[in-house]
């Protein structure tokens, strides 16, 4: 056998365990116990082989963006964008996380270890015509939407936000206010950004979900609509782009091709009661689950794959509604909250509650319970002292309770992805922008 065939036979043999450890580990490490065994089996790989956390999603992320860099295009969804439209420089590209988020698996006691949140400088940035309902960061941190009950959408460049925090320069005010869209009917309740391309999308109470190019400096209305049969409360794209979760009155995720706008319904919901409308959708950051948290106090766990519901925390926030719901970065848990005025983080692979944060009460809004972005800090709202409350994650300790510096409790919290910056939604109509001092 010719020498250097065999080297190429032994270095490819190498290269075919190698993913397929990987593979395994992954599986494993994400509660998919049965698929890592299957695996396993096949590839005679030993299911207790060890892999760096999240080593198979760092080499995906690291490998779909040298694939961008040469093609200067994105992902997929070819069919949906207009290829002569020019992409903002480098949009898209996730930023390295600032910390490894934290291991709530840790057994020890957390007791009196907690961290101080560091101090943060506000101001408002802009204000819509009605209540503020909803937000959302561009998953590189560089853009911000808002939506109102005026029907409005705003985006904000997150630089131009910054700039507002300094002292007024030789050049005047700033405006962060980039794009307004007006296009539905009714209030918005929800936002995303695509996760590779310049699109924006809303969906409202008006039963529909619009499409914004924001790579368009002209345009204010939709380029694309999908009308669905209920009132959209929320949204949330794949992490390749090419699917869309949308969660509405209905008691069913509705699951939408962004290609073809072909809806798709799990066929698998026999235990949901037709009275239980979803109040906030959440896909995973490999797309392999999805969370629901809907009116009837319950948290959905569901297969990415074949939409068939995994695990289902029923009375996860007694009779009240669960108003939000949302994965942390390695999706073994799942933080929620609801209208019982507890924030909750639960174990995915087996159900158990974890984590219970109490000292704010939540009880009128709807609103959600968010990580910072190193996930060291959990935030939400208390509506009678319109105070935004931080705990410590780990410990589920209160370390701060600020001045929300709305009139009236604000109604959402969103954090960047990428920083230590948030913003805050309120009923007096008013965006604030929330940084990290120096």
């Amino acid at each position: 056998m010719d020498t250097n065939n065999l080297e190429q036979t032994l270095q490819e043999g190498k290269l075919y365990r190698y993913v397929n450890n990987l593979i395994v580990a992954h599986l494993r490490d994400h509660n998919f116990t049965q698929a890592a065994s299957a695996v396993a089996s096949a590839t005679m790989t030993p299911l207790t082989i060890e892999a760096s956390p999240n080593k198979l999603l760092e080499l995906v992320a690291k490998g779909l963006a040298v694939e961008k860099d040469e093609t200067g295009r994105g992902l997929s969804s070819s069919a949906l964008f207009d290829s002569t439209t020019a992409l903002p420089t480098t949009y898209g590209s996730i930023p390295a996380p600032r910390a490894v988020s934290v291991d709530f698996s840790a057994a020890h006691d957390t007791k009196g270890s907690s961290k101080s949140f560091p101090k943060h400088e506000t101001k408002q940035v802009s204000e819509h015509k009605n209540a503020a309902r909803c937000a959302r960061f561009s998953p590189d941190g560089r853009f911000l939407a808002s939506g109102s009950a005026d029907t409005s959408i705003k985006l904000f460049e997150v630089g131009k936000i910054k700039q507002m925090l300094l002292p007024e320069g030789k050049d005047g005010p700033v405006r962060p206010v980039i794009r307004t869209f007006y296009d539905h009917l009714q209030p918005v309740n929800d936002v995303d950004f695509h996760p590779q391309n310049t699109i924006l999308i809303s969906g409202a109470k008006d039963h529909t979900i619009k499409f914004f190019d924001f790579s368009k400096t002209t345009a204010k209305r939709a380029s694309r609509v999908i009308q669905d049969t209920h009132n959209v409360r929320s949204l949330s794209f794949h992490p390749s782009g090419d699917f869309l979760l949308v969660g509405t009155d209905h008691h069913i995720p509705h699951l939408y091709d962004v290609n073809t706008f072909q809806c798709y319904l799990s066929a698998n919901v026999q235990e949901i009661g037709v009275n239980s409308a979803i109040n906030q959708v959440r896909y995973s950051c490999t797309g392999g689950m999805y969370v629901t948290a809907s009116k009837d106090g319950a948290i959905r766990i569901w297969d990415g794959v074949t939409s068939n519901i995994v695990r289902s925390i029923l009375g996860a926030h007694g009779s009240a509604e669960a108003t939000s719901a949302s994965f942390t970065k390695d999706q073994k848990y799942v933080l929620s909250c609801g209208k019982d005025s507890s924030v909750k983080l639960w174990e995915v692979g087996t159900g158990r509650l974890v984590k219970h944060y109490l000292g704010a009460t939540h009880t009128q809004l709807r609103c959600q319970a968010i990580f910072n972005d190193t996930e060291e800090f959990v935030l939400c709202i208390d509506e009678p002292s319109n105070e935004i409350v931080i705990w410590d994650a780990l410990s589920a300790e209160k370390v701060a309770r600020w001045p929300s510096n709305h009139t009236g409790a604000p109604r959402w919290l969103e954090h960047s992805p990428t920083e230590s910056a948030f913003v805050s939604c309120g009923t007096d109509r008013s965006i604030r922008f929330w940084k990290e001092t120096p």
